[in-house]
Formats: C-alpha cells, sequence, structure tokens
C-alpha cells in the first residue's frame, strides 16, 4: 500500500519509481490518499509518501529499491 496525497510531486515520483520496479514481476499495490483517514493522517502525516507491505512500514519519502527487491526475493 502505498499512502500519498494530492498534488505532491515526490509522491508521483515515488509511484513511478515503484511500478518501474514491480513491473518485471507483474506486481500492483494500491494508492490511498493519507488524508482519507484520519487516522492515517495522524500516523503518517508529513511522512509521505509511505510504501507498506501488511501494515507494516517499509519505507517513506524516498523508495528504498534494495527493501522492495528483498521483499520480492520472498
Amino acid at each position: 500500500m502505498v499512502y500519498s496525497r494530492d498534488d505532491c510531486p515526490l509522491c508521483d515520483e515515488f509511484i513511478a519509481e515503484l511500478t518501474q520496479q514491480l513491473a518485471p514481476f507483474a506486481e500492483s499495490f494500491d494508492v490511498r490518499d493519507v488524508d482519507a483517514d484520519p487516522g492515517t493522517r495522524r500516523r503518517y502525516g508529513l511522512k509521505i509518501p509511505v510504501l507498506t507491505v501488511d501494515g507494516s512500514l517499509v519505507c517513506y519519502a524516498t523508495l528504498d529499491g534494495a527493501a522492495v527487491a528483498r521483499l520480492l526475493a520472498r
């Protein structure tokens, strides 16, 4: 899951990089607006974009390609 915000260039870049990294594996992800839920907004606030897998934080602000690769190798 990627938490992002409208009009966030950093979020757009993060999502584009993640899409590119996942493409060879035919993996997909959901994108949610961090502002749509008060609890999510409190949790992540200005840390966006945020990548979580099964509710656990993987990375935020910039894509950690190595962490994503480790998850894909499982």
